[in-house]
């Protein structure tokens, strides 16, 4: 008992080693500085939001077009005002090294959340093509409620479809935020600055990246493991800082399908609209259209024991 009672008398002194790293590495806390934006409160925003893309399918299931305008005008009517919040603190923690007393933050980000919200009819839209070809490119599915219940593929682009929209009004931190809790939960990772055309599928799903500079176009298929990268990272040669704002990774046309573990890389590579990228390519240059890549066949080869024991089994190759 003695002996745990000295060791509780060095936690103030451990917590003080503690507090005192702090100053040791400024850069790793958020203190002293007007709050940031709530991850969890985005969490949330995702699954109201949701909702309304969604309407039964979530945690209301008792909706009829008899109730449904109020539950969805409460749920807007709530995201105005957290999304103003949100967008508030990511607005004012991007501006802090201009300091710039005159901004009035909270106006911007009511700007933006009503921009958000007038653009959910369209995301639905989109969406609604995108979960259509989730079902017209697996012959798994048995309907759309599978779809939206079991796909995470789905569940990954429609974070970022909203993701994307809060990027393309110029809303710092959360985009991530948004789409990174969408990798934690599906293992898609697809940066909110990329361009995705509608009719989007992500078949399976696990392992798949998709880079800032990325642009899709329509009626594109993906499966797991699909990487769409930068093929390097160009740095200013006075600073050596890397390069941001330039186009590092592709560019993949309409209708083009890409089967698993494929990569591709570069900001200058293309794939031609109606191509076919089997499993395990390495593409670093432009493909034409309607074109079919493949790996050359590896050959397998078999060892085993022969029927009386393991001396002289077989070894073929295919």
């Amino acid at each position: 008992m003695a002996t745990d009672i000295r060791l509780k008398d060095s936690l103030p002194a451990l917590t003080e080693r503690v507090v005192s790293t702090y100053e040791e590495c400024g850069r790793l806390h958020h203190l002293g500085h007007s709050p940031l934006p709530s991850y969890r409160e985005v969490v949330e925003i995702l699954a109201d939001l949701r909702e309304i893309f969604y309407p039964g399918y979530g945690r209301r299931q008792n909706l009829h077009m008899g109730n449904v305008g109020y539950h969805v005008g409460d749920l807007i009517d709530s995201l105005h005002d957290r999304l103003t919040v949100q967008i508030a603190r990511a607005l004012r923690h991007d501006c802090k090294a201009a300091r710039d007393l005159e901004t009035d933050f909270e106006a911007d980000a009511q700007l933006s959340a009503i921009r958000l919200l007038e653009a959910i009819s369209e995301i639905r839209s989109i969406l609604g093509d995108d979960v259509q070809a989730a079902f017209d490119g697996d012959p798994a599915a048995r309907g759309l409620d599978e779809i939206l219940f079991c796909y995470p593929g789905v569940a990954a682009i429609t974070v970022f479809r909203i993701a994307h929209e809060l990027y393309r009004l110029g809303v710092p931190l959360i985009p991530r935020m948004m789409t990174e809790y969408a990798h934690a939960k599906t293992g898609i990772d697809i940066h909110p600055g990329a361009t995705i055309g509608r009719r989007f599928f992500i078949d399976h799903g696990t392992g798949v990246v998709i880079g800032e500079t990325t642009r899709i176009g329509e009626g594109v298929k993906v499966y797991q493991g699909v990487t769409l990268g930068a093929l390097s990272f160009p740095r200013d040669e006075s600073t050596g800082e890397l390069v941001r704002g330039t186009k590092r990774h592709p560019t993949i046309e309409d209708e083009v399908v890409i089967y698993a573990n494929a990569t591709i890389l570069g900001g200058k590579t293309v794939i031609g609209h109606h191509s076919v990228v089997g499993s395990s390519a390495w593409i670093t240059r432009s493909i034409a259209p309607h074109t079919v890549v493949t790996i050359e066949d590896p050959r397998l080869r078999i060892r085993g024991a022969s029927p009386d024991g393991p001396a002289g089994g077989l070894d073929y190759q295919i």
